[in-house]
C-alpha cells in the first residue's frame, strides 16, 4: 500500500454527511482508524489528536478518524472529549477491509489501530500499524517532516 494511491471511500460523518477522500485532495490527510468510541485507548489517542491538533493543521494536516461505530456514537464521543477533527462511520467494515485494517471476532467485527499519512495527491505516503495511542500525533508529524524536509 505505501507509495500507493489512497483507497477512495465515501462514509457518514458524525453529522450524517457524506464525506469522501477526494474532499481532502490538495492537503495532507492523516486517516486514522480506531476500535471504538469512549474507551480506554480509543479516546487517549483522540485526546492525544485533539491536544495536538494546532500542530497537525500548522503543517496542513487534516485528522480523519475512522471506526465501525454509527454517526450517533460518534457525534457523542465528539461532544464528550471536544474533539475538533472528523469522525466516519464505516459500520460494515467496507472501508477498514480497503486498508487492511479490519479485524474480527466471531460476528463482530472492528477496525485495527493503524494510520495513513496520504500526500496532497492522494497518495500514501506512511503506514502506522503500531501506533501508540498517547503519541500519535507525533508519529503522525515525525512522518510528516521525514517525507518534506529537504
Amino acid at each position: 500500500m505505501l507509495d500507493q494511491m489512497a483507497p477512495q471511500f465515501s462514509l457518514l460523518d458524525q453529522h450524517g454527511a457524506m464525506c469522501q477522500l477526494s474532499d481532502y485532495r490538495g492537503a495532507w490527510c492523516a486517516l486514522y482508524f480506531y476500535p471504538k468510541d469512549d474507551t480506554p485507548g480509543c479516546t487517549k489517542q483522540a485526546c492525544n489528536l485533539r491536544d495536538n491538533y494546532v500542530a497537525l493543521t500548522e503543517n496542513n494536516i487534516n485528522i480523519i478518524g475512522i471506526s465501525v461505530d454509527n454517526k450517533q456514537k460518534h457525534q457523542k464521543f465528539i461532544d464528550k472529549y471536544q474533539l475538533p477533527f472528523t469522525l466516519l462511520s464505516d459500520q460494515n467494515g467496507s472501508v477498514a477491509k480497503k486498508y487492511q485494517c479490519l479485524f474480527s471476532l466471531g460476528p463482530i467485527k472492528f477496525a485495527k489501530r493503524h494510520s495513513f499519512l496520504i500526500d496532497p495527491s492522494g497518495i500514501i505516503r506512511a503506514i502506522h500499524r503500531n501506533v501508540q495511542a498517547g503519541q500519535h500525533s507525533q508519529q503522525i508529524i515525525d512522518s510528516y517532516h521525514a517525507l518534506t524536509s529537504p
